[in-house]
C-alpha cells in the first residue's frame, strides 16, 4: 500500500480493477441504477479481453440477470449445449458415466458454449454505452492507503521504464486514482487481491488452485458437433493427481480442448504441460484432432477451493469479487455466472453506501448482498468434493464426492447443514522431495498433435518489451540453484506451462535464468514454487498474451 505522493491524481467515485466479467458486471449494474456515479474500470491487457481464458460452457443464470436481453443484443455466444457427458479414462479405454448418475448439482439446464474473450469485449461495448470509462494497457500496481487502513483507490504502473528500473525517453509515471470505493477483479491470484487479503487479514482457509490449459482447434466438419460437451477424469493424470480435461465443440467447426491439473499435486517431476499433450493422444482425442489446424493456445490459473477457501470479501474501502474471491464451482468446472452474479452484488451494495454519502469504510453487508445471489447456496452445496479428491485420489473421491451430492439431493437436505471437510494445506506445500527415483520422462512432440512450449507461446501472442523490469520477482536469488534444485530438482521449468523458467550451465555450474517475455501470466509459479520465492507482479500495461477467441 502506498501514498499518491507527487503523481498525478484522478479523483472517481468506484474504480474497478480488472475487465472480467465480475468488473465489467458491477460496471455495468452501477450505471444501471445510479447513472450519475461515475465509474473507472482498468485493465491490464491492451484489449479487451486479451487476458481472458476459460473453456467455456457459461450457465446463462449470470447474464440472464444483468442484461435480461442479451441474446435480443448480440450477445455473442456459441450454441447451446446439446449433449454434456463425463468420462473416465484409462491409459486405451473411455467409459462414459451415464447422464442418469450424473448428481443433479454439475448439471447445467440451458447451458451455452461461449468465447470469454469475446464475451468480456461485448461486456466492455455495454459497459462503455452506459457511461463507463474503461482503460486497457493500465496495470493497478498498488493501492492508495496504509497498510491496513482504509483503501482509497489504487495506483497504476509506470510506463517506460528500462530493465534497472530506471526511466527511458518517453517515461510516463503511474497516476493515483483515488474511489470512494474500490473493487478488486483481477481474477485469480491476483496481485492487489493478495497483498489486501494479507493485509487485512481476510483469508479464511488456503486457496486451493488448478492450471487450465486450453487450445482452440479447427477441425473438419464431418467431425464437428456444436453444443457437444465432453469433461474427462483418469488418464493422463495419476489417481493421486487431481484434475481434468474438457473437449467442447463451439462455433464454426471450433473445438476447445483442455486439461486441468490441480496444483496440489505431490510429484516435483510432473509436468502439466506435457500431461496435456498426452492427453490429445489418447485414443479418445487424438482421431478428433488429427487433421485438424492448432489455432490458439492458452494458460491460466483458476480457484479451486470453493466454499471453505472464500476470503472474507469486504475491506475498508472496496471488496473482492469474481475469482479474485474465488467463486469457482470446481466439480462443475463453471464460474463465469458466479462471477457476473458476484459483481451485481457488489454494485448494489457500493451503490447503495454512496447514496447515504458513505466513502471508504467497511460496508458490513457486502459479504452478504454478493453471497445472496445464490453464489453460496451453490458452492455449499458442492463444499466437500474438492477435499474428497485430495483425500482419496480421483477414482475414490469421485465417488464418494458423488454419494454425497446424490444423499443430499435425494433427502433435499439443506446444503447448509452436514460436514464441512477442511483443506489439508496450500498447494506448494503438498510437494515432495524428488527422491533417488528418475524422474518422469515425457516424448517429444510431434508438431501434429502435440508441441513443444515455444511454438505454443507463439500462438498467445505475447506482446513484452524485454527491456522493462522483470516482473517475476524473487525474494532470495540464490533459493531456486540452492535449495530448490538439490531438494525437488527446481520444478519450475515443469510447472511453468510457458517456457519462462530454465535451469542451464554456465561455467560447469547450475545457473537458474527467468525468460520473462515469455510469460503468459498464468500465475503458476506464485502459486506452486515450493519455497514461496517468487511474486507475480504486473509488468508494463500492454504487455503479456493477446489471446484471441479463447
Amino acid at each position: 500500500m502506498a501514498e499518491a505522493g507527487s503523481r498525478e491524481t484522478i479523483e472517481t467515485d468506484v474504480v474497478i480493477v480488472g475487465a472480467g466479467p465480475a468488473g465489467l458486471s458491477a460496471a455495468i449494474r452501477l450505471k444501471q441504477h445510479h447513472p450519475h456515479l461515475s465509474v473507472t474500470v482498468v485493465e491490464k491487457s491492451a484489449e479487451l479481453g486479451g487476458h481472458i481464458l476459460s473453456g467455456a460452457v457459461m450457465d446463462p443464470v449470470g447474464l440472464d440477470a444483468l442484461i435480461s436481453d442479451w441474446r435480443l443484443k448480440g450477445a455473442p455466444v456459441g450454441p447451446d449445449v446439446t449433449r454434456d457427458t463425463y468420462h473416465y479414462l484409462t491409459a486405451k479405454r473411455d467409459f462414459s458415466l451415464p447422464h442418469a448418475l450424473v448428481p443433479p448439482q454439475m448439471r447445467t439446464p440451458g447451458a451455452v458454449i461461449v468465447s470469454l474473450g469475446r464475451l468480456v469485449q461485448w461486456l466492455g461495448e455495454q459497459a462503455t454505452a452506459l457511461g463507463v470509462d474503461i482503460f486497457p494497457m493500465t496495470a493497478a500496481v498498488d493501492v492508495l492507503g496504509t497498510e491496513r487502513g482504509p483503501v482509497r483507490g489504487i495506483i497504476t504502473g509506470d510506463l517506460g521504464r528500462d530493465r534497472a528500473g530506471e526511466p527511458k525517453p518517453g517515461f510516463a509515471e503511474g497516476i493515483a486514482l483515488k474511489a470512494k470505493y474500490t473493487l478488486i477483479a483481477e481474477g485469480a491470484r491476483g496481485s492487489l487481491a493478495k497483498r489486501v487479503i494479507r493485509s487485512h487479514s481476510l483469508e479464511r482457509q488456503p486457496q486451493k488452485y488448478g492450471l487450465g490449459i486450453k487450445e482452440v482447434w479447427e477441425i473438419p466438419a464431418d467431425r464437428h458437433r456444436p453444443g457437444q460437451v465432453d469433461h474427462y477424469l483418469g488418464y493422463p493424470l495419476e489417481d493421486s493427481t487431481a484434475g481434468g480435461g474438457f473437449v467442447y465443440h463451439a462455433e464454426d467447426r471450433k473445438l476447445y480442448v483442455g486439461l486441468v491439473t490441480y496444483l496440489d499435486y505431490e510429484d516435483p517431476t510432473l509436468s502439466p504441460f506435457d500431461e496435456f499433450q498426452r492427453f490429445k493422444q489418447h485414443p479418445a482425442m487424438a482421431p478428433l484432432l488429427e487433421g485438424g489446424t492448432r489455432v490458439s493456445y492458452g494458460a491460466r490459473v483458476v480457484t479451486a477451493g470453493g466454499w471453505q477457501s472464500i476470503p472474507t470479501l469486504a475491506f475498508p474501502g472496496g471488496g473482492l469479487i469474481g475469482c479474485s474471491a474465488g467463486f469457482m464451482n470446481a466439480p462443475r468446472l463453471k464460474a463465469i455466472h458466479n462471477a457476473i452474479l458476484s459483481g451485481i452484488g457488489a454494485a448494489d451494495a457500493v451503490g447503495e453506501a454512496i447514496a447515504n454519502g458513505r466513502e471508504h469504510d467497511l460496508i458490513a453487508d457486502f459479504g452478504h448482498r454478493v453471497m445472496q445471489t445464490g453464489i453460496a447456496d451453490e458452492l455449499i452445496g458442492v463444499r466437500n468434493v474438492k477435499p474428497l479428491w485430495s483425500r482419496y485420489g480421483t477414482l475414490l473421491g469421485a465417488l464418494a464426492s458423488g454419494i454425497d451430492l446424490w444423499r443430499s439431493a435425494i433427502f433435499s437436505r439443506s446444503p447448509h447443514r452436514g460436514t464441512t471437510l477442511d483443506h489439508s494445506g496450500p498447494d506448494h506445500a503438498k510437494l515432495r522431495p524428488k527422491g533417488k527415483k528418475p524422474g518422469r520422462q515425457y516424448a517429444r512432440p510431434d508438431g501434429k498433435l502435440t508441441f513443444d512450449r515455444n511454438s505454443s507461446v507463439f500462438l498467445a501472442n505475447i506482446a513484452h518489451d524485454e527491456d522493462q523490469p522483470v516482473h517475476l520477482v524473487l525474494a532470495d536469488p540464490t533459493v531456486p540453484i540452492r535449495e530448490n534444485l538439490p531438494r525437488y530438482g527446481e520444478p519450475a521449468p515443469l510447472y511453468c506451462p510457458a517456457g519462462v523458467y530454465e535451469v542451464a550451465e554456465e561455467g560447469g555450474e547450475p545457473v537458474f535464468r527467468i525468460h520473462a517475455a515469455n510469460c503468459v501470466h498464468c500465475k503458476t509459479c506464485d502459486i506452486k514454487d515450493p519455497a514461496q520465492n517468487i511474486t507475480w507482479v504486473p509488468p508494463e500495461g500492454g504487455s503479456g498474451p493477446n489471446y484471441s477467441g479463447m
